[in-house]
């Protein structure tokens, strides 16, 4: 039976932070290039991205460059050009947003659909597929129930979002900071709309709610629901989060890496889809590292409350409440006694929340059992929670007791009487064998001789853990330890001289390449069987059409017409944002969970002289806003 492989995904703000993730478990990364990501203030040179495709390959880890914004016209030849340089350096894969690119000179490289081309339906995932992408990103508010109906008409890889920080609206379908800032994120700049504060008024403008982060989602953690994902037909287990720092990564994907491995080990089924195991190493707390509290979102089919409250940063975890706080008023600093939960060291970032919402934050300058001293003139009340934002003590850890990977080597020895000649056989199945010229000693104790080789063998080497799985050919010679550890030294460096053979490595990127020529619309032909799929439909501004290929891709396909996107050609009002995220609901105002008074809609969100009208699909269970 083949086994499905299980992608634990990874985000990498820079090299660095990529090699960590690997350290940490990751099977793959994404990462953004020069231009054209995301997130604009993630970039990286190319060389990086090479010498971390390097890197990931020690362990059969991927490296996935994103071009993941749309593009305009004279970007293409640029975009064009970072993907074959992506090729070149060893990426395995590009994550696009920008259709266009269909019909531009790519190279042979597996082409993944990024969550920005909004897969939401079984519709738009087939299209895509027969496009000839390789894999689908789907959109983060799926439930299990419609991934297991994307699963069962396509059959392409699928990920999913396991992890990390949640945009309230669809991605590629959210204009609101273009409209407030003319940043777009459809661009990689988006000035995150999403987590400012907002008052809520009806239409005759009555004051319901004031000074709130309405739209500030809570971060998505599915971490219990990966057996679940695994069955629905998730293949790629994604983690958000290309501009946290590298402290965020490391704990995140090892606790992750954890989960993951803990659900193989529990179903045949399944394994990892890249080498070597983690041994030692700090123990993950993801409750410690930044998150705006979590939620499931809408995996199970049920909403619940997804709104972050006041947390639209992060506050960090729970560790007692005020019970005094006296200010010093010559030194400039508080005295904080508390009911601990948890104890605060020295170093700690702690935070309260104030009376009017805001996040008070200050680090823990002196601490006792019980009593807290910061260097900051701050009036807390009897009774505020005390949240701890920055652990000192664990990112010490992290940054002191890093996990070691390492890869499982089988060791068979044969003696013919003169030489010894060790096989090694890698988990990744690499093999290699070297020779020790004879003659050798007669063991005056061949027990303590097979005792001693077979502990010397056994040690590790580099990122290789080796068990000894036969000593064969008669009666072992006597070998000093010298000598063993040689052998064993010698065996491991020709394990990596052809690992790292070059040969090896183009054959591996050809055969992809021909694998993914199967698929793959390059030649810019739109499949017969996906022409008309629009039956002259026009394309509005929704679609993101910035640049004449991604025009021609939907004329291609059916359309009439394809507007221009609204980057380039924003109409005076449009749909800003379209969530599954509800405002109604989250106030207790939803009619379908029987709320029956009278409410003046529509009702609008107000930040300073900017208004925003909200309409609400309940058919769909959808909210739209309007700007």
């Amino acid at each position: 039976m083949q086994l499905s492989k299980l992608e634990l995904l990874a985000p990498a703000r820079n090299k660095e932070i990529g090699i960590a993730a690997i350290d940490c478990g990751a099977d793959s990364l994404y990462i953004a290039g020069p231009a054209f990501g995301a997130r604009e203030a993630a970039g990286n040179s190319m060389h990086d991205i090479e010498r971390l495709a390097a890197y990931g390959q020690k362990y059969g880890a991927k490296v996935f460059m994103v071009i993941n914004t749309i593009l305009y016209d004279k970007e293409i030849k640029e975009a064009e050009r970072l993907a074959r340089q992506a090729y070149e350096a060893g990426c395995a894969a590009l994550i696009i947003q920008d259709l266009g690119l269909l019909k531009a000179e790519m190279p042979p490289v597996p082409l993944f659909a990024s969550t920005q081309t909004n897969i939401r339906t079984v519709e738009q995932a087939k299209m895509l597929e027969d496009l000839g992408f390789s894999r689908l990103i789907l959109a983060r508010e799926l439930s299990l129930e419609q991934i297991r109906e994307i699963r069962a008409n396509t059959s392409v890889e699928l990920e999913s979002f396991i992890h990390g920080a949640l945009c309230v609206s669809y991605s590629g379908q959210c204009y609101m900071s273009e409209r407030l800032t003319g940043r777009s994120a459809n661009r990689g700049a988006c000035a995150q709309a999403c987590r400012s504060k907002y008052d809520l008024t009806d239409s005759k403008g009555k004051l319901l709610v004031r000074d709130k982060t309405l739209l500030s989602l809570k971060d998505l953690n599915l971490g219990e629901y990966i057996p679940q994902l695994a069955e629905a037909g998730i293949s790629s287990f994604k983690i958000e989060g290309r501009l946290k720092n590298i402290s965020y990564i490391k704990n995140v994907v090892r606790h992750y890496r954890s989960l993951l491995d803990s659900f193989i080990a529990s179903d045949s089924r399944y394994t990892a889809a890249s080498y070597g195991k983690l041994y030692g190493g700090f123990t993950p707390r993801p409750e410690s590292t930044f998150n705006r509290g979590y939620t499931n979102l809408f995996i199970n089919g049920r909403r619940g409350e997804w709104n972050s409250g006041d947390a639209a940063k992060s506050i960090g975890e729970f560790v007692g409440t005020v019970k005094s706080s006296v200010i010093d008023k010559r030194g400039g600093k508080t005295n904080i006694r508390y009911a601990a939960v948890m104890r605060v060291e020295n170093g700690d970032g702690i935070c309260f929340i104030g009376k009017g919402g805001e996040i008070l934050g200050s680090r823990a300058n002196v601490t006792e059992p019980g009593l807290i001293i910061i260097n900051d003139k701050i009036e807390l009340e009897q009774g505020v929670k005390i949240y701890r934002n920055f652990n000192h003590n664990f990112e010490k850890e992290m940054e002191k007791n890093m996990p070691k990977r390492v890869l499982g080597v089988t060791l068979d020895l044969m003696y013919d009487g003169e030489d010894i000649t060790l096989e090694a056989v890698c988990e990744d199945g690499t093999s290699a064998s070297v020779l020790a010229n004879g003659p050798f000693d007669e063991a005056k104790n061949p027990e303590a001789a097979e005792r001693s080789l077979r502990t010397q063998l056994e040690k590790s080497t580099d990122i290789y853990l080796f068990k000894v799985n036969s000593l064969g050919g008669g009666e072992l010679p006597f070998m000093p330890i010298s000598a063993i550890n040689d052998l064993r030294r010698r065996v491991a460096a020709e394990l990596d001289i052809i690992r790292e053979n070059p040969h090896e490595t183009k054959s591996l990127k050809l055969a992809s390449a021909a694998e993914h020529a199967e698929r793959s619309v390059m030649s810019g032909v739109v499949p017969e069987k996906l022409r008309g799929i629009f039956n002259g439909k026009k394309i509005t501004y929704l679609g993101n059409v910035s640049n004449k290929l991604s025009e021609q891709l939907y004329l291609d396909l059916g359309a009439e017409s394809a507007d221009k996107a609204f980057e380039i050609d924003p109409p005076i009002e449009a749909e800003l944002m379209r969530c599954k995220y509800c405002i109604k609901f989250e106030l207790g105002m939803c009619p379908k969970e029987g709320y029956s008074k009278p409410v003046a809609e529509p009702l609008f969100l107000v930040n300073g002289q900017r208004k925003f009208r909200l309409a609400f699909d309940c058919k769909n269970c959808e909210m739209v806003i309007f700007g």
